[in-house]
């Protein structure tokens, strides 16, 4: 694990008083004196697991379980592969009765989120991983015959995927990976083929699903849905959905199906579209063959309208979600408007005995009706608008949804001014408007403030 810090080691007496706002380094160099038979990076782990309090970590060092567990372990070189980290859990010492992951906890407890600025926190453990990211992961999810058949069938798959071309900053970039898009029958693949826009443009490359995808995916339905009830029983407030969190049941009809040959193909830091999935979006994502990095990180955003900085995009660090071979990484409703997310190169990656160096990532979609195409606004383009989230400034507008113009993520086309706030009921079905849209300078300036 990366350390946190960098600067010179204060001197402190071992059995000095600290706050919570001293320096991460100042506390490490405290617990290495208290107990020096332990390395940097497992005492950092401690350090982390209890919210920085180093009379906590000093006294749980010292209990026979977590003293073996950490003396035992052996740490991962990263990034370069995937290894093994002991739960944070197992540092914490919290009784079951209440720990936020068990099922009967009455009142969750929102997790102190960890990660630090200029520090990326690798996670394992599935109960760390829903504890400190919006996201929940499940390890060894299908029978190991039906995974390794979706594997060979999506790596012959893989062999005609293409690459996407968008505009991005007014210049055209392609993605650093391959990919394809399944959906269920031929009127849903002439339906997206001419009526649904990806970053401005139509996608060419659509298919009919596959036995194999179609045959995994009524477990990814059964497992999404039991963690979306999961994470809304133990984790929301007062144990309710979400504000446009949909009620109904997560209903997959469409996959995006990802491959990464090689440990620096990649996908930079983004949000997935939420134009066709609706606000508080649900996505379940399947991985197999080679293990990758999938990293999370908080939207921080600005102050205030007046504050002309940029935003800080790592200001709250990164957290490596590790997903190895047939994991089911569930991205929550939080996930979207409230996170980006990437998947990091590396320098090397340990080869997959079917896969060798290829990742398939199988991106079940719940896309709704409600949110065709054809019912989404329209600028004067004439092209479908992109719904979007306001979350770069804590102002007034931050958490609002807007629909703005596509156009200017389209190679050779330029985007207008068109801008609408959106409008959504409890469970995330369209409030229709029917204003047509804002003026130009209207639009400009909602933008702005979005």
């Amino acid at each position: 694990m990366d350390a946190f810090v960098t600067r010179k080691k204060r001197k402190h007496s071992p059995d000095q008083n600290t706050s919570d706002d001293e320096p991460t380094e100042v506390k490490l160099a405290i617990l290495s004196s208290l107990h020096p038979e332990f390395p940097h990076e497992a005492l950092l782990d401690i350090l982390l697991a209890h919210d920085g309090a180093v009379t906590a970590a000093s006294a749980s060092l010292s209990m026979p379980g977590p003293r073996q567990s950490l003396l035992s372990t052996k740490k991962p070189s990263l990034p370069s592969a995937v290894g093994h980290q002991a739960s944070l859990r197992s540092f914490a010492s919290i009784p079951q009765s209440q720990d936020p992951s068990s099922a009967s906890a009455p009142s969750p407890k929102k997790a102190r989120l960890l990660s630090r600025k200029g520090a990326t926190l690798h996670l394992f453990d599935p109960v760390d991983v829903a504890d400190h990211t919006p996201c929940s992961i499940i390890h060894n999810f299908l029978p190991s015959d039906l995974a390794n058949d979706l594997l060979h069938e999506m790596l012959l798959e893989s062999e005609t995927f293409g690459k996407i071309t968008f505009k991005l900053f007014d210049n055209v970039v392609t993605s650093p990976h391959t990919s394809s898009f399944y959906v269920g029958t031929y009127d849903e693949m002439q339906a997206q083929k001419y009526e649904y826009l990806y970053n401005g443009a139509r996608i060419d490359d659509v298919r009919k699903i596959t036995p194999q995808l179609d045959r995994v995916k009524p477990f990814v339905q059964q497992a999404v849905n039991r963690e979306i009830q999961l994470r809304i029983r133990t984790r929301y407030p007062g144990g309710r959905k979400l504000q446009y969190q949909s009620s109904g049941p997560w209903s997959p009809n469409a996959a995006f199906v990802n491959c990464y040959n090689g440990p620096t193909e990649s996908v930079g830091w983004h949000a997935d579209q939420l134009t066709y999935l609706g606000p508080r979006a649900v996505i379940g994502s399947l991985s197999l063959g080679v293990a990758r990095e999938f990293r999370v990180r908080r939207i921080v955003p600005k102050d205030d309208d007046n504050d002309k900085t940029t935003t800080d995009d790592d200001a709250a660090g990164q957290i490596s979600i590790h997903l190895p071979h047939n994991s089911l990484l569930v991205m929550h409703a939080e996930m979207q408007e409230e996170w980006k997310h990437s998947v990091a190169p590396q320098q090397t990656i340990d080869p997959h005995p079917i896969a060798g160096n290829r990742r398939i990532n199988v991106t079940y979609r719940d896309y709704k009706p409600h949110l065709h195409p054809r019912l989404t606004p329209r600028c004067k383009c004439g092209i479908p608008t992109v719904l979007r989230v306001a979350a770069r400034r804590k102002n007034e507008n931050r958490g609002r949804y807007f629909w703005m113009c596509h156009a200017g993520y389209v190679p050779s086309k330029e985007g207008c001014s068109f801008f609408q706030w959106a409008r959504f009921d409890d469970d995330g079905v369209p409030i229709w408007e029917t204003d047509g849209g804002k003026t130009v300078e209207e639009g400009k300036k909602d933008e702005r403030k979005a």
